[in-house]
C-alpha cells in the first residue's frame, strides 16, 4: 500500500528550560539500553500519570502520599518527554504514528492527573473537571493550528509541560510541609449556594482562568491572522 507523504509541523519551543531540558533528554537518550523503546518509554509516561493520580486520591489518608504523586510527575516527564528524544538520537523517527500516539496519550494522562486530584479532598473535582476543559481547548487549538499552519505550539507565555509540572511540585511540596496552608478554606456565596474553596481550589481556579485568558487571546489572533490569509471571495 502506498504511504502518503504527510508535512510534519515545526515545533515551536520556548520555554525557559527548553534549552537546557533538550541537552539533558539527548543525553538520557545516548545511555538508554538496546531494549528500551520510544512506544516503551510512553508507557513509563502513562504510569506517571496513573501514580500521580494515586497519589492524589491516597493523600486524603495522608498528605505524604503526595510525595508519590510528585514522583509520579517526574516519571511522567520521563516517559513523555524522552521517547521523542529516544526515537530522533536514533533516527528512528516515525512522524505520523508517533504524532497520533504522543498527543492522544497526552490528553489520557491529562485526564488521569486532574480526574485523580479533583477525587482528592484537595481540589473540587468540578474544578478538576474544568481544569481539564481548558486543558483540552487549549489542545484543540494547537492541533488545529499545527494542521493549518504547519506549527506546532509548545508553550505559552514562556511556560510549557516541564515548567507546569515542577510547579505542581512545588505547590504539592508547601501543602506538605504548610499545614495552615492546607486546611485553608475560603467560604463562597454564590446565590442561595454557599461553596468552601480550598488552598488547591483556588490555585486550580487561577490556572483555568489564566489558560482561558490565553486560549482567547490565542484565537483572536489566529483568526485575525486565517482572516488575511483567507480574505472574503468578492
Amino acid at each position: 500500500m502506498e504511504t502518503k507523504e504527510i508535512k510534519q509541523s515545526k515545533r515551536i519551543q520556548t520555554s525557559v528550560l527548553n534549552a537546557a531540558e533538550r541537552k539533558a533528554l539527548m543525553w538520557l537518550a545516548s545511555k538508554q539500553p538496546a531494549w528500551m523503546t520510544s512506544n516503551i518509554l510512553t508507557f513509563i509516561g502513562i504510569a506517571g500519570s496513573v501514580i500521580i493520580a494515586l497519589g492524589y486520591i491516597l493523600s486524603d489518608k495522608n498528605i505524604a502520599w503526595l510525595w508519590l504523586a510528585s514522583a509520579g510527575f517526574v516519571i511522567n516527564w520521563y516517559g513523555d518527554s524522552l521517547d521523542g528524544s529516544l526515537a530522533r538520537y536514533r533516527n528512528a523517527q516515525r512522524p505520523v504514528y508517533g504524532f497520533y500516539l504522543d498527543h492522544m496519550v497526552d490528553v489520557f494522562n491529562e485526564m488521569l492527573m486532574f480526574i485523580g486530584v479533583g477525587l482528592s479532598a484537595l481540589m473540587d473535582l468540578r474544578i478538576g473537571l474544568f481544569l481539564f476543559a481548558a486543558y483540552l481547548m487549549m489542545t484543540v487549538n494547537v492541533s488545529v493550528n499545527a494542521h493549518l499552519k504547519s506549527e506546532f505550539k509548545l508553550t505559552y507565555a514562556r511556560v510549557g509541560p516541564t515548567e507546569f509540572r515542577i510547579i505542581v511540585i512545588i505547590v504539592n511540596t508547601l501543602l506538605i510541609l504548610i499545614r495552615p496552608l492546607r486546611e485553608f478554606s475560603l467560604q463562597v456565596a454564590l446565590g442561595s449556594d454557599t461553596f468552601l474553596l480550598t488552598a488547591l481550589d483556588l490555585v486550580g481556579l487561577v490556572i483555568s482562568a489564566v489558560l482561558f485568558i490565553m486560549f482567547m487571546a490565542s484565537f483572536f489572533g489566529d483568526l485575525r491572522y486565517y482572516a488575511k490569509i483567507d480574505p472574503p471571495k468578492k
